[in-house]
């Protein structure tokens, strides 16, 4: 039996391209409007696994979904990079000129002020997805209004591109994991990449303690982000993300990581894809 995967946004989204090329062309997806409707269908077993979007090369991270992983105790199975394309759809017959408002998830008008800069007349609008947009304008007929999504949500649902590759950057990428409420299994399969997250003690230096115990293991530290704790003001959790060779001395590492925090997790050992 197939594996059901939930993704965030309608069929055509971003999150659902990165399910058919992680798992296969006719992956059964189920949708889901936002990041928490995603986590609770997981933590429910509806689904087996989700694609949830975590860094655009843009916008940056997508903090609350580091604290949906940590809080549901969800772990990352994989990740996946796709580059990011936006583009500027509505009804065929539409023009640039002719269009008032442009509705569309935050991160992607984010990635995309400099092209709205040139058209004032437009405004932005936020909203819960991309291809969910595209799918409203084909479904009402809605003239005036567009859309920024893929390539794929304008060939699905009967959208004419007046714009291509509206983003700032057009090396835009953006980095997927692949959540579960399982560890990953080696399985034959190498896992040389891990995401980590733990508290310090407010005192001074712990961090570069915990920085150097990464280094002195050959670990190389591909990303650190900070968030606050909420119940204890001014004192932080730091998610990490490091790749290594040698498994057995991940797991030495970690053993060592576990006496000088106050909170470790391993929220996940995957394979890096990059």
């Amino acid at each position: 039996m197939e594996k059901i995967i939930g993704i965030q946004g309608a069929q055509g989204s971003f999150h659902h391209l990165v399910a058919q090329e992680f798992y296969g062309e006719n992956v059964e997806v189920l949708e889901f409007m936002s990041f928490r409707e995603l986590v609770d269908s997981l933590v429910k077993g509806e689904c087996e696994e989700a694609v949830m979007a975590i860094e655009n090369s843009i916008a940056g991270s997508i903090l609350p979904n580091y604290a949906l992983i940590d809080e549901n105790n969800l772990k990352i199975v994989g990740e996946h990079y796709i580059p990011i394309n936006m583009n500027l759809m509505a009804l065929p017959g539409q023009s640039i000129a002719t269009i008032k408002k442009v509705f569309s998830h935050p991160m992607a008008l984010l990635q995309c002020k400099e092209f709205f800069k040139g058209h004032p007349h437009i405004k932005l609008i936020e909203d819960t997805d991309t291809a969910e947009v595209a799918k409203r304008i084909s479904q009402n007929s809605l003239k005036h209004v567009a859309a920024v999504a893929s390539t794929a949500a304008a060939k699905l649902f009967g959208l004419e591109i007046l714009a291509e590759e509206i983003h700032t950057k057009k090396s835009n990428a953006t980095r997927f994991l692949i959540i579960s409420k399982k560890m990953k299994e080696p399985n034959g399969d190498k896992l040389d990449k891990a995401s980590l997250k733990f508290e310090l003690e407010s005192k001074r230096g712990s961090l570069v303690s915990v920085l150097n115990i990464i280094r002195d293991f050959d670990m190389d530290m591909t990303k650190i982000q900070s968030m606050p704790i909420i119940e204890a003001p001014w004192k932080y959790s730091f998610f990490v993300d490091v790749t290594f060779e040698n498994h057995s001395e991940f797991l030495k590492a970690m053993k060592i990581l576990e006496v000088m925090t106050e909170q470790l997790h391993v929220l996940g050992t995957y394979k890096n894809s990059l």
